[in-house]
């Protein structure tokens, strides 16, 4: 596995890294708004940091359906946190979530180092941004859907199969583009795409994501395959199931964890060091 580097931090294999996630949405599925307020947004930078946070994943446009957000009101929603947080935490490693390289490159001049691209890569001018600004990109795998649809009835002969020669494919492009390799993660986007049997396949499977040397990045909080597998769990019930598929992430060797709360997860992957370890002693 490859050493991963982000605002000149190294993230070496066996290392993991926290991302909180802090949305700037009045419709997040989780928090339902708490953040939207710039204030408020802050102070749960603050909180994910004091948690022990590497990095804040700052989104402006809810993943799921909903009320249309242009361009220009992402930017408004995310360009001046991502200022603020960069003045307030100097040090702090910023992810913006967003698919159209307009808004990466406003969030990059802001002072963004990383750029999460959960939609697959449907603008592929954000990788040029990264390119020029150099700072990192996740590559992930949507199913190739529209951003912000539900595919229906989605299929594939090998999701696995398909996720790895997806992201792959993306990353190698996105390193002709000028992504600094040690900067490019792939993420398999659970429950983006796919179903919850897809999504439980890749995480059975993380291995061979791992196996292909890039830095694997998982975004499972609270997600709704976690429910559904759980007999149906409403999202404020999905913690434990969580931190479980967390654990199961992190020994197959995934390396970034996109969560809601970083301290919990923080506990969870020490703890998940310590066994291994132990395993290797």
């Amino acid at each position: 596995m490859s050493i991963l580097r982000l605002r000149g931090r190294e993230f070496r294999p066996g290392e993991f890294a926290i991302m909180a996630v802090v949305n700037r949405t009045p419709d997040s599925f989780f928090d339902r708004g708490r953040t939207y307020g710039f204030a408020a947004a802050l102070d749960a930078v603050d909180a994910a940091v004091a948690g022990g946070a590497d990095i804040v994943d700052i989104g402006g446009v809810k993943a799921g359906p909903g009320d249309e957000v242009d361009p220009a009101e992402e930017i408004r929603r995310v360009a001046g946190l991502v200022a603020a947080v960069r003045e307030r935490h100097p040090d702090l490693i910023i992810s913006v979530d967003t698919w159209r390289a307009e808004v990466g490159e406003v969030v990059a001049r802001a002072g963004a180092d990383l750029l999460n691209d959960t939609w697959g890569g449907v603008d592929p001018g954000l990788a040029g941004v990264a390119a020029e600004h150099g700072i990192g990109l996740v590559c992930a795998h949507a199913g190739r859907a529209v951003p912000r649809t539900r595919p229906h009835r989605v299929a594939y002969d090998d999701v696995v199969a398909d996720v790895i020669g997806y992201t792959v494919d993306l990353a190698e492009r996105a390193a002709a583009a000028g992504v600094a390799r040690e900067s490019i993660l792939i993420d398999p986007a659970h429950d983006f795409g796919k179903n919850t049997w897809h999504s439980l396949e890749v995480g059975r499977r993380l291995h061979e994501m791992v196996g292909t040397g890039w830095p694997v990045l998982v975004a499972v909080s609270n997600k709704d395959f976690v429910g559904e597998t759980l007999g149906g769990l409403p999202v404020e019930q999905r913690h434990a199931g969580t931190l479980a598929t967390l654990a199961v992430s992190a020994w197959q060797g995934a390396r970034v964890f996109r969560v809601h709360d970083a301290a919990s997860a923080r506990a969870a992957l020490s703890a998940v060091t310590a066994l291994r370890e132990r395993a290797g002693a």
